[in-house]
């Protein structure tokens, strides 16, 4: 039986998601993605982290890790079937990385907050990219306001309303920069899609 890699990604965040809330947050203070420089004197910053803090959502409010697994279904499991499991999984893990560089660095650099960052959000925002270029033309529904419009426009929309938001600092609590940053890491991978397409034809 063949294993779908998008809902063994979902299997393993509602998994983690469980462990959150028995353990008063010491799983966040291990695995989250924590900031280059001390926080309260103490440097909590580990490698892992680059990775780990995808996996982790606010145990306090189910809604973060419902909409995340919402999005990471709708947008990854088309992508997996164009695609594959090991090139979803690689679209997937770049946007994690590359969203997690982005908000260690460009936060830092404007001098806006030293908190942890955790949720899937980077490595969704990659797979929604990936899903805007395969399927360009499929029309997504937004939730509020049930507006419905072809993929690539959503993607650009919702790219430049996080670019937005993370300039003006509007909307505080949430990692726009690191959404941002795991389109990078899907661009690299589509980049390398192109280039086989083009060997192919």
């Amino acid at each position: 039986m063949k294993v779908s890699a998008v809902k063994a990604l979902i299997v393993a965040n509602v998994a983690v998601y469980v462990l959150q809330s028995e353990s008063r947050g010491a799983v966040e203070a291990v695995f989250a993605l924590w900031p280059l420089q001390p926080v309260d004197g103490e440097m909590r910053f580990h490698l892992w982290q680059l990775v780990t803090y995808a996996f982790l959502h606010d145990p306090h409010s189910v809604t973060h890790v419902l909409f995340n697994m919402i999005a990471l279904w709708m947008f990854g499991m088309e992508v997996e079937r164009h695609v594959g499991v090991a090139q979803v999984l690689l679209c997937y893990f770049a946007s994690v990385l590359t969203a997690a560089v982005t908000q260690l660095f460009v936060p830092a650099l404007l001098g806006t907050g030293a908190a942890e960052t955790i949720g899937a959000s980077g490595g969704v925002f990659g797979l929604l990219l990936a899903y805007a270029y395969l399927f360009p033309f499929r029309r997504v529904i937004l939730l509020f306001p049930p507006i419905p419009m072809p993929a690539w426009l959503f993607a650009t929309l919702y790219a430049a309303l996080e670019l937005g938001l993370g300039v003006t600092g509007r909307q505080t609590g949430v990692a726009h920069f690191a959404h941002l940053g795991g389109m990078i890491g899907s661009a690299m991978v589509i980049s390398q899609w192109r280039v086989r397409r083009a060997f192919t034809n």
